[in-house]
């Protein structure tokens, strides 16, 4: 069964409840849109669910429309379910008779009940069924009502006992005499494959979107057959005596569509309180004001940042001291082996310690920050943000949706990354990928946190560190998203001019966030499937670390040749060379950056942790570290290349080389400029 619907219904609430562990995600073929997949049993039958992309409507407008157009056509679903929202069932509809001019194995699911009732909307299901001639179940997905009775009009439809006639919008005398001219020949040339009169509405609206689908299923173009060319012919030149364009006959079919949604509610919809979404304007007059909503969204991302940071310290110390409290054990093993000490360094200094570090490092902050990502996603603010920052992307010449996906990449840039899928247009999509690592991702966060503490809020005391040094760095990611509008804007006047396509942008009705499902779909969907792409690429990274670290030329490491090779450049953007080579082995994942850099000043051969934040100041004040060093370290930090996961990423979801590239060049130039700018200026004005 096809589980199909609008954005923001609840639909993939009623697949997980439905599915519960026994789901998939994988991406379409050809596409890179992904797909869920689950299996249920009802009554010793099995169903497999296949939760197809949330979208408004079937003519197709996106990759996303298409995936569902094509597969509700082409897949030949024993069932598919449209659920809807209770609370907004006019505009729902509209998909639910566009489904059933292709099916009529269609249940429509009538989600959200519970909020219609609080609302004062009553609904007539029995009605609504009967004016539609399908099955109409009334569901809360959320605690599982009505779904027992959902599976059971589906399992009603796959055995066969479809309804005896449903509802047909109709469109007119010219139109549906024109219809009825192809009518007969395309049940000859379809043979059942698909619906014969709303293929021929597509033919006469000049789809190609469809059309080049519908060829790739068959195997051969309809307008090529024989017997249905003079018939193509007759049924466009008749439309064309009646006045009806090609555009016009799209209006048509649209504005009988939406005249069709508005008699059924009428009919069956009942708003016993006028104003129901009352509530919800007065907290969006708040939420989106030009006056109010930025500050709360900075506000916001203020208190998720402080949560995460402070959050974090425990279980990252706790991970860390389970996870080198193996060393010793691996040591041991190398040792009962007889393996040469090379060997064990390379595995256990090197690779070990390594993976170690980026995952003590790395999963408690995401284990924080991706829930409580996922909580403003599910209580409805993101796309609130989203609209907040519209009109900063549109002078851009960006897109809107690059807003939801910037937010990503706070958690990693790799998610954000895969993030872009959701915007349409290519260019826009280009630009969205490029500038993503604009915005710290919580790999980050370590430097940017340990560099603000030790050298701009060392002097505060107690739980005002921890303010001012989260105040810091909300300023500091502030600077990184007004970087990422900037740089958007740069690239849409160059290298990827255009035109901002429309952003059209739902506001969902505020929603009791489901807290135990946010943190298991966070946790499975997001934090572990990053985690795991990092230590994929961390590995490889421990080995040339220790190599680098450990064979000496003359009196020095590899790595000090390269530090003091690289030191002259350092120098001019207000850093070091064992600095900027710290960035380059940290390319992996930014979360080493620290533990190599303590390593290098040590000259230790192994990533090393200091026992406090004061012992890596000194450190580091004996190492020529100014106020300078460490500002233009941290501006190098928040923009430079992104980590070699991300950039994996990057790659499969660009399928190009060259957008790679770019992608690592953009925001190290804009590293580069920026410190030299701060550096020179610094150093001008003799404040160093």
């Amino acid at each position: 069964m096809a589980l199909a619907g609008n954005p923001n219904v609840g639909k993939s609430t009623v697949f997980n409840s439905l599915t519960g562990l026994h789901q998939h995600t994988g991406n379409w073929p050809g596409k890179t849109v992904t797909n869920a997949q689950g299996k249920y049993r009802y009554k010793n039958e099995s169903f497999l669910l296949v939760d197809i992309p949330g979208t408004y409507s079937l003519m197709a407008n996106s990759a996303e429309e298409e995936i569902a157009r094509d597969f509700i056509c082409f897949g030949h679903p024993d069932a598919v379910v449209v659920v809807a929202d209770a609370t907004c069932l006019e505009r729902n509809l509209n998909l639910v008779l566009q489904t059933m001019e292709i099916t009529s194995k269609v249940v429509l699911c009538v989600n959200l009940m519970d909020e219609a009732k609080k609302k004062k909307i009553r609904i007539d299901l029995d009605l609504l069924s009967s004016r539609l001639g399908i099955p109409v179940v009334g569901t809360n997905a959320r605690s599982g009502g009505g779904l027992d009775r959902l599976m059971e009009a589906v399992a009603s439809l796959s055995d066969g006992s479809l309804p005896e006639k449903h509802l047909h919008v109709t469109y007119g005398d010219e139109m549906e005499q024109a219809v009825s001219m192809l009518e007969g020949a395309l049940e000859d040339a379809l043979q059942g494959f698909a619906n014969s009169r709303w293929v021929a509405l597509k033919l006469l609206e000049g789809d190609e979107s469809l059309l080049c689908s519908l060829q790739d299923s068959l195997g051969f173009d309809l307008r090529e057959k024989e017997a249905l060319k003079p018939k193509i012919f007759e049924a466009r030149r008749f439309l064309e005596e009646a006045g009806i364009s090609h555009e016009a006959f799209r209006d048509r079919v649209v504005r009988a569509i939406v005249r069709t949604c508005e008699s059924l509610v009428r009919e069956a919809v009942t708003f016993e309180r006028r104003n129901y979404a009352e509530r919800e304007r007065k907290i969006d007059q708040i939420l989106t004001s030009r006056l109010t909503g930025i500050p709360i969204m900075v506000a916001l991302l203020f208190i998720v940042f402080w949560i995460t940071i402070t959050g974090a310290n425990v279980p990252s110390s706790l991970l860390a001291a389970g996870l080198f409290s193996l060393e010793e054990p691996l040591s041991r093993l190398f040792l009962f082996v007889s393996a040469p000490e090379w060997i064990r360094g390379i595995f256990v200094d090197g690779m070990f310690r390594t993976l170690a570090w980026v995952v003590s490092v790395m999963l408690p902050p995401m284990a924080i920050f991706f829930p409580l990502f996922t909580l403003l996603e599910d209580v409805g603010y993101l796309p609130r943000i989203a609209f907040n920052l519209d009109n900063f992307f549109r002078k851009a010449c960006a897109h809107g949706k690059q807003a939801l996906t910037m937010c990503m990449g706070f958690g990693c840039n790799a998610a954000g990354v895969i993030g872009c899928r959701i915007i349409d247009s290519p260019r826009e999509r280009l630009i969205a990928t490029i500038t993503n690592s604009f915005v710290p991702c919580n790999g980050r966060f370590p430097t940017l946190i340990a560099i603000i503490t030790m050298f701009f809020a060392g002097a505060a005391g107690g739980i005002w560190r921890s303010v001012l040094s989260t105040l810091m760095l909300t300023g500091v990611i502030v600077l990184g998203v007004a970087a990422t509008v900037w740089i958007s804007k740069l690239l849409s006047k160059t290298i990827l001019k255009g035109i901002p396509s429309s952003f059209h942008l739902e506001l969902p009705p505020y929603r009791r966030p489901q807290i135990g499902r946010v943190i298991v779909r966070s946790i499975l969907d997001r934090t572990l499937f990053v985690l795991g792409r990092a230590v994929a690429v961390a590995a490889p990274a421990g080995l040339v670390i220790w190599i680098l670290a450990n064979i000496q030329v003359g009196n020095m490491s590899l790595l000090a040749w390269c530090a003091g090779f690289l030191d002259p450049f350092a120098r001019l953007l207000g850093l070091d060379g064992f600095i900027l080579m710290a960035f380059i082995l940290g390319f992996p994942a930014n979360e080493i950056v620290v533990p190599i850099l303590i390593m290098s000043y040590l000259a230790t051969g192994t990533l090393t942790e200091l026992e406090s934040l004061s012992d890596l100041h000194a450190l580091l004040l004996s190492h020529g570290w100014t106020w300078l060093t460490a500002a233009c370290t941290m501006l190098f930090s928040l923009m430079h290349w992104p980590c070699g996961t991300t950039c994996l990423t990057i790659r499969k979801e660009t399928g190009s080389l060259i957008w790679t590239l770019l992608s690592l060049a953009v925001p190290t130039g804009a590293g580069i400029v920026l410190c030299l700018v701060v550096a020179s200026a610094a150093r001008l004005f003799g404040l160093v």
